[in-house]
């Protein structure tokens, strides 16, 4: 089995790569029936000279290849026909604008495999990039208040090496006596967590959050059932909340009251309450000035969210009275940070970690004849057609959604 590593040809250009050079020899010594061929690339993190001191062959020609691995959509016009591709195709959820990809992928015979569709036998996520948008989605929201507030001016995300030092710079902060609530409980909010205990800032229960002052920053990390109520009353789980999401209520503004930095590092399943609307955010208990939404649900479960913000323009203001976006740093503005691409700014980091993965959840399935059935589950088309679990995308490919 042959394998490229091929070049990334979105714009604007995304520096990672599914394997760092380390790993990818790792791949090899670990599986020696397996060929790994690296296109060669101009804009990748790792440069093509180290891929060749590890012994890779780089190239430009790499269609002899059975499977092409890449990080973010492959436009049309370079798809191989009759391949096995990975990579990020934004297209499991019926995007509309990457309906000619997946219709394009079917033409051209191609079996997709997307990263997001890679899971084990009860649903849950093998890869991903999640912890690191948590780490650098923290860094900036700290960035932001510093710039809101006129308090501090961190360097760019993207300008640092790694995630340490991310870690030093936010060191040499002179934090407030703020509160900082962080949602999730997954990899983007284990990231974030991850930042704020290195910076030695004290994590306090949801009942003192709630109802003590503090004379120095703190944070809590809550999950759905502290921000999420049944309408009956009852209290029973996690899973009767993802399972039943109609029978709850957001509980959100008894946090919002208190809070003064929000991190949402959650995922929002459909059918789930909003955690607070616009017009939560008009009322004198919306206590949040800042809110770093990674998550970064357009118009939806974070109402202060209008639009994904990006790495070059990261931080708008959201006016709770319009409902419109303005000058982040006005009184009485809540200054949003919603870049939607965070671990593009740490692609060193969050490429390692990712060939990681890869490495572990993945390639084995091509050598021991898919036993856990990671592939089969991931195979978006086959033949020309979707598969079996992919065919509710058939009027997606139609143009009928």
């Amino acid at each position: 089995m042959s394998f490229a590593i091929i070049k990334e040809r979105k714009n604007p250009p995304d520096r990672r790569v599914v394997f760092s050079p380390t790993e990818l020899a790792k791949a090899r010594d670990k599986f020696p029936d397996a060929t790994f061929k690296v296109e060669a690339s101009d804009i990748r993190v790792f440069p093509d000279s180290e891929y060749e001191a590890q012994g890779f062959e780089v190239t430009t020609k790499v269609s002899d290849c059975d499977v092409f691995i890449g990080v973010k959509e492959v436009p049309i016009e370079a798809l191989v026909p009759d391949k096995k591709y990975f990579f990020f195709s934004h297209t499991i959820k019926k995007q509309p604008y990457n309906r000619k990809l997946l219709q394009a992928i079917l033409e051209k015979n191609i079996e997709l495999y997307d990263h997001e569709t890679i899971v084990n036998s009860k649903g849950f996520r093998l890869i991903g990039f999640g912890r690191y948008a948590g780490i650098v989605g923290t860094y900036n929201g700290f960035r932001t208040w510093g710039l809101k507030y006129n308090s501090w001016e961190l360097s760019k995300a993207g300008t640092l090496t790694n995630q340490e030092e991310l870690i030093q710079q936010l060191k040499t902060l002179k934090l407030p006596k703020i509160k900082i609530l962080l949602t999730g409980s997954g990899k983007v909010a284990n990231g974030s967590q991850e930042m704020l205990d290195a910076m030695e800032i004290e994590q306090v229960s949801v009942e003192d959050y709630l109802n003590k002052t503090f004379f120095k920053p703190v944070y809590c990390k809550i999950d759905v059932l502290d921000y999420n109520k049944r309408k009956d009353g009852q209290v029973i789980d996690n899973f009767d909340f993802f399972n039943h999401p109609e029978a709850y209520q957001s509980d959100f503004m008894r946090f919002a009251k208190v809070t003064d930095l929000y991190i949402a590092g959650h995922f929002y399943g459909d059918g789930a309450p909003y955690l607070y609307t616009r017009e939560d955010v008009k009322s004198k208990d919306f206590n949040i000035r800042v809110v770093a939404d990674i998550s970064c649900d357009v118009d939806g479960p974070v109402a202060t969210t209008l639009r994904a913000s990006t790495i070059a323009d990261p931080i708008y203001g959201y006016d709770p009275q319009t409902e419109s976006e303005t000058d982040y740093t006005k009184p009485d503005v809540i200054a949003v940070m919603a870049v939607d691409n965070l671990p593009c700014e740490l692609p060193k980091d969050a490429s390692e970690g990712f060939g990681d993965m890869f490495l572990q959840h993945v390639i084995p399935a091509f050598f021991n004849n898919d036993k856990d059935g990671v592939l089969q589950r991931a195979k978006i088309t086959e033949n020309g057609k979707l598969t079996k679990r992919f065919t509710y995308l058939q009027d997606y490919v139609e143009g009928k959604h």
